[in-house]
């Protein structure tokens, strides 16, 4: 995208932001990018939430939490939670995967689709009205990649 077609959309994005009463587009029909930034929003003020009684440090929170939402870990809780998904959130989830993007250097292509995937379940949960299936989801994502540091951490601590 050129520069100054971006500045362009930008512009009509600002415009319309000063509009009231617009409603949200449909989730089935976004842009599965589009889901995953709002799910990575989501997960990340999951994770931040769960994890304020662990420490008053700031500091210590962040690294967690960054570690946490980081499309490694994503990608593990992203394939443990697979075989529980209904046949919706497995197309979404599916749509996320295939969704065109670019994998930083911090993760595998592989990972960083998986990731893109349950982001995109999780903006899709949200944008659907579907809170109760979205907690239990992020709950177990976060439980999964709990228990993965946990290992790695006690891995670490056995050398």
């Amino acid at each position: 995208m050129k520069f100054i077609h971006f500045q362009q959309l930008k512009e009509q994005a600002l415009a319309v932001c000063q509009e009231e009463g617009r409603p949200f587009p449909d989730p089935d029909q976004m842009n599965p990018i589009v889901l995953a930034l709002i799910g990575d929003s989501v997960f990340t003020f999951y994770v931040r939430m769960r994890l304020l009684p662990v420490s008053s440090h700031v500091q210590v929170i962040h690294t967690i939490a960054a570690k946490m939402v980081s499309a490694v870990m994503q990608a593990k809780a992203m394939h443990g939670l697979e075989k529980d998904l209904s046949e919706e959130e497995a197309a979404v989830a599916h749509r996320g995967r295939n969704a065109k993007s670019i994998a930083p250097k911090s993760a595998s292509v592989g990972e960083y689709h998986s990731a893109t995937a349950f982001e995109a379940l999780c903006g899709w949960l949200l944008l659907k009205d579907r809170e109760k299936r979205l907690e239990e989801i992020v709950d177990q994502a976060f439980k999964l990649i709990a228990r993965e540091m946990q290992e790695k951490n006690d891995d670490v601590r056995c050398r």
